[in-house]
C-alpha cells in the first residue's frame, strides 16, 4: 500500500488568535485525529513542527549558503506533516479532508511518497 505525506500549509500571522485553552482543545483534535488514523492502521508518522522557521540550504555561484527561512513576507509555512497509508490518491485525499487542520484556516499538500 503507497503512502502519502500531508503536509500542513498555515497562515504565518495568527499570533494571539487562540486563547492557552482554545490551543489545548486544538491539540486534542489533532491527536484525536492522529490517533484514529494510527487505529486503523494508516498512520506511519507525524510531527508538528517548530515555529522558528528553519534554515534554507543552497548551492549559489558553487558554495554552499545557509540562510534563516522563511522569510518575514512568506505569508504561509509549513507547520508539520503526516505520513499515511492509503490504497490510492483518492483514498488518501478523503483521509486528507478529515483531518482538523482544514478546519483552522490550513490547507495540505498532499503527495505520494516514492518508493523506489
Amino acid at each position: 500500500m503507497p503512502g502519502y505525506m500531508l503536509l500542513l500549509h498555515s497562515q504565518t500571522s495568527k499570533d494571539g488568535e487562540f486563547s492557552a485553552e482554545e490551543i489545548q482543545a486544538v491539540i486534542g483534535e489533532y491527536m484525536s485525529w492522529k490517533n484514529s488514523i494510527e487505529a486503523d492502521g494508516r498512520l506511519i508518522g507525524g510531527e508538528k513542527l517548530a515555529d522558528e522557521g528553519g534554515k534554507h540550504i543552497r548551492i549559489e555561484s558553487g558554495a554552499i549558503r545557509v540562510t534563516d527561512g522563511p522569510y518575514a513576507e512568506v505569508k504561509e509555512a509549513l507547520g508539520g506533516f503526516f505520513a499515511i497509508k492509503a490504497a490510492d490518491y483518492a483514498e488518501a485525499v478523503e483521509i486528507s479532508k478529515t483531518c482538523p487542520h482544514l478546519k483552522y484556516g490550513g490547507w495540505i499538500e498532499l503527495r505520494e511518497i516514492d518508493e523506489h
